[in-house]
């Protein structure tokens, strides 16, 4: 009877499984149903993709010419100011011209000085042509109330320009 017994339990749970399996489907009919719709619509037209245009090259025919792309050398610009370098420098041309102090005049011989004073108390008579200050400044005029100079200074393109400064009297 043990026998009939396992022969009856494996018959149940064949049906039982084989019910299961039956019950089971393979969850893909949503995903045909779809297929099918899509393939009974019209198909619809693509865009065509834009013309490619081929690239020209281009020759550079000024190969003998300074590149437009790097910086002019100093020199090369042909005008505009530019420092004396072959030009002895003067004394005051050490200190940088915010350190020198305009501290008065001096009328002497018929020739009207300014009076600088140095960081160190020192104190220099200057004309109009002597230079001062570490940017080439030479004096252009003396008055009472002021020395005026001008720098010339690095333009920051390789060349330099002329820039106004001056010393005023301090009080």
């Amino acid at each position: 009877m043990s026998h009939a017994n396992n022969s009856k339990t494996l018959i149940a749970g064949c049906v039982v499984a084989a019910l299961s399996l039956a019950g089971c489907g393979d969850g893909l009919d949503d995903l045909r149903t779809q297929i099918e719709q899509a393939k009974l619509r019209p198909g619809g037209r693509i865009t065509p993709l834009p013309e490619v245009v081929p690239y020209e090259s281009y020759a550079y025919t000024m190969a003998g010419e300074r590149s437009p792309f790097m910086q002019s050398l100093a020199g090369e610009t042909a005008g505009g100011p530019r420092p004396d370098s072959k030009r002895p420098r003067e004394y005051l041309e050490q200190f940088p011209l915010d350190t020198l102090k305009m501290v008065g005049t001096l009328n002497l011989g018929g020739s009207g000085y300014g009076l600088v004073q140095t960081k160190d108390g020192l104190i220099h008579r200057v004309l109009p042509g002597n230079h001062l200050g570490q940017n080439d400044g030479r004096i252009t005029s003396v008055n009472d109330a002021r020395i005026a100079v001008v720098e010339i200074v690095p333009d920051g393109l390789g060349g330099y320009i002329e820039r106004q400064a001056a010393l005023a009297l301090s009080d």
